[in-house]
């Protein structure tokens, strides 16, 4: 276990890398809103085997929230999450104010197509991917890093940070790691401890529907026929379906078959007030 830096503000996490830098070392960044588990530490861990040095960055980003969303009750799990990371034995954390992000001013956001405005989360969150992508890319450029690791099961924010990294050449690599999930299949996520006991029972069910979807796309089912049927079977378990979508894989497009190139297969549906996300490719 080591001691973890805490870095407040961008000027001493940038003296840092400096200095890592010139050492001639290597340096990964993990971006996280807090409130981390296991999935999060296994970011960190991918981490390290692509860098010597490894920030992870906790900051609950306030333009990734619509007014009627839930900023204000997010997890804030500080004192644990430091805990969690000097065990994990990462660097450094950058720890940053609002105002240390967003100073008086602050004026500019990054206009997004391609990945960013498929008909998927844009859907439902609209200015969600702006903030994304805006704060992502602050947080490329305030740390210098040379590579940053994203989950999968964030896919669509997975390939709009990937897509704006290269488009607007920032210098570092996306590096993305398959999602980890509990024992029953449940898709890791900071906003699981919101499920009821009784809804929790129920989650598991939008990775099995998924999985039994799959198996019937690569049996060469129909795929229409076959994705409605599952969104009907997560309907009438109870979730209030956002959307259940076979897409390519890279660009995030309507596909009409597998004949169409890679396929991914992505769903968002709540259970009570807790929205749930995952994906899996066929």
């Amino acid at each position: 276990m080591t001691q973890v830096a805490i870095f407040e503000t961008v000027s001493a996490m940038r003296a840092a890398v400096a200095g890592w830098h010139a050492a001639g070392e290597k340096v990964a960044l993990v971006p996280t809103m807090g409130a981390l588990h296991a999935g999060h530490i296994a970011l960190v861990t991918e981490a390290q085997r692509h860098a010597r040095r490894v920030i992870v960055s906790i900051f609950v980003n306030p333009t990734q929230f619509a007014p009627h969303e839930d900023f204000k009750k997010y997890p804030r799990t500080f004192d644990n999450d430091r805990a969690l990371l000097a065990e994990a034995n990462a660097d450094a954390i950058f720890y940053p104010s609002v105002e240390e992000m967003y100073p008086a001013g602050f004026a500019t956001r990054i206009l997004l197509l391609g990945p960013a405005a498929v008909g998927l989360d844009d859907r439902f969150r609209p200015t969600h991917f702006e903030g994304v992508a805006t704060v992502c890319c602050k947080l490329f450029t305030q740390s210098r890093a040379d590579y940053a690791v994203f989950g999968e099961k964030d896919y669509q924010q997975l390939k709009v940070v990937t897509r704006m990294a290269a488009d607007l050449d920032l210098g570092i690599e996306i590096v993305p790691l398959p999602t980890f999930r509990e024992p029953d299949g449940l898709a890791m996520s900071s906003r699981n401890r919101y499920l009821s006991a009784e809804d929790r029972e129920r989650a598991p069910l939008l990775h099995k529907v998924m999985q039994e979807l799959a198996a019937r796309l690569r049996n060469g089912e129909d795929l229409f026929k076959a994705v409605a049927e599952a969104q009907g079977e997560i309907i009438s378990a109870g979730f209030e379906l956002d959307y259940l979508e076979a897409r390519h894989t890279q660009t995030l497009a309507p596909v009409t078959g597998l004949g169409d190139g890679p396929v991914r297969l992505l769903v968002a549906a709540r259970l009570g007030a807790t929205r749930l996300i995952d994906n899996i490719a066929v």
